[in-house]
């Protein structure tokens, strides 16, 4: 099997000059048969026909002497057959063996007809009839090839090779150049399959080979990018799991003591207790991440009042604002909205537990509708802690807390907004953040309005 490119690039190019090449020689022959024919049986024709003429003019003996000196005859080889079948020849014929006659063929000429033999491509013995004062007779003429055609032969031969050579060289240099930006793509594939993904290819050309290239290079930069987030998410969960297992694994110890006094053991047990929690739920959210991020999700559209579903939401999350004295102040005029009822519930306890936990005692919380013909928009506004301009851009990522001094103050496991997040792309809406530190957080969730249409 043929590997290297070049050799292959080479070959393809002599086999698609020497097959074009003689395919369009037969081709040429077949289409422009009967213009060969009648242009090669034409100098035969015309010399017969002047001997004809000088046969049939002069006296025998004068005619055959002015026939055998005419310096033509060193180009053709002529034979004028009697009915009787002898002939007279005439031209040079050492070192030349004449075409064969049949007498069929003679007899052929006699009656009338024509010879050609060979006819279209090299037209080698022409046969025809001509009258003289003794009677019709049959004269054979055919072309002796002159002293210089196998010279021209080896030269053609000659030249078709070293026309192969040079195109063949020529053909090689090209290759170089095609195969070099393969060699490096090779090259940096295999890069990017050992795990670095931190290559540049320098291909500077602007046909397919280039953008193949810049399509690799944005490729490998993407996969770079991925390869980061792997390794943050990993570090994120190992840490996010470390900690309550620490506490567990702690407590859990403290536990075996056996003069530990009750209210003690209690105490450590609520602990275990809630750190075995908090890590089910980042289990939880894991999943539900993972499960949103599937193109196996199916979303259970309905239509129902989006109004209702905010007010149920808040209401259910009363023991946790009402203990610290805030107020909600709601703007949430009727509307309809076509939707997955739990998944988008889970957008508004998420974003409105967030604007309770991040809120300051006896805080405020505004909850609006707008809705035009096309979209649906809900904003959520408390008067929390903000959230740094260098953060917002990253609230959506899993794992990520704004403010990690604050982490075990509010808790948490920084996977509510990315579930959030991935709840609204689905339902091909946006999530928009406005925020200021020391001054509140307000989220804006716009969804398309289908239940207009």
């Amino acid at each position: 099997m043929i590997r290297s490119l070049y050799t292959r690039v080479v070959l393809t190019f002599l086999v698609s000059v020497i097959g074009g090449t003689v395919l369009s020689f037969f081709v040429a022959t077949w289409i422009y048969k009967d213009k060969l024919n009648e242009n090669l049986k034409i100098p035969l024709l015309s010399f017969g026909q002047d001997i004809a003429s000088i046969l049939e003019t002069l006296p025998a003996q004068e005619a055959e002497a002015f026939v055998s000196g005419m310096q033509q005859l060193k180009s053709y080889h002529v034979r004028i057959y009697e009915p009787n079948g002898h002939f007279q020849s005439y031209g040079a014929t050492d070192g030349y063996e004449p075409a064969a006659v049949t007498m069929e063929q003679v007899a052929l000429v006699l009656g009338g007809g024509f010879v050609q033999v060979n006819p279209g491509v090299s037209t080698t013995l022409l046969g025809f009839p001509f009258s003289t004062a003794t009677g019709v007779k049959a004269m054979f003429i055919e072309s002796i090839g002159p002293p210089s055609s196998s010279f021209i032969i080896t030269w053609l031969v000659n030249f078709s090779f070293i026309s192969l050579a040079i195109g063949s060289l020529f053909v090689l240099i090209a290759a170089i150049f095609l195969v070099k930006p393969i060699q490096k793509l090779t090259k940096a594939t295999r890069l990017v399959a050992g795990g670095d993904f931190n290559v540049k290819l320098d291909i500077k050309q602007t046909g397919e080979l280039g953008a193949l290239a810049r399509s690799f290079e944005e490729m490998a930069h993407d996969l770079q990018q991925l390869e980061q987030l792997r390794r943050e998410f990993v570090s994120n969960v190992s840490h996010e799991i470390q900690s309550p297992l620490t506490s567990i694994s702690g407590y859990a110890m403290a536990l075996k003591q056996i003069d530990i006094k009750e209210s003690e053991r209690s105490r450590y047990l609520d602990i275990i207790i809630a750190e075995a929690h908090r890590m089910s739920k980042m289990s939880d959210s894991l999943l539900k991440l993972s499960m949103l991020e599937s193109e196996s999700q199916q979303l259970r559209m309905i239509t129902f009042s989006l109004d209702e579903q905010l007010r149920r939401v808040i209401v259910a999350a009363q023991p946790e604002w009402s203990a610290r004295k805030i107020r909600f102040e709601l703007d949430l005029k009727d509307s309809r909205l076509t939707g997955d009822y739990e998944l988008l519930n889970q957008v508004w306890t998420n974003i409105i537990g967030n604007s309770i936990k991040f809120s300051e005692d006896s805080g405020v919380i505004d909850v609006s509708i707008g809705q035009d013909m096309k979209k649906v928009s809900v904003r959520i506004s408390d008067t929390g802690i903000g959230i740094a301009p260098e953060d917002q851009t990253r609230i959506f990522e899993r794992f990520f807390k704004a403010d990690r001094s604050h982490s075990r103050k509010y808790g948490g496991s920084g996977m509510g907004l990315a579930i959030v997040k991935q709840i609204v792309s689905l339902h091909g809406g946006d999530i928009q953040v406005d925020s200021e530190l020391g001054r509140g957080t307000t989220f804006t969730v716009i969804l398309p309005n289908e239940s207009a249409t």
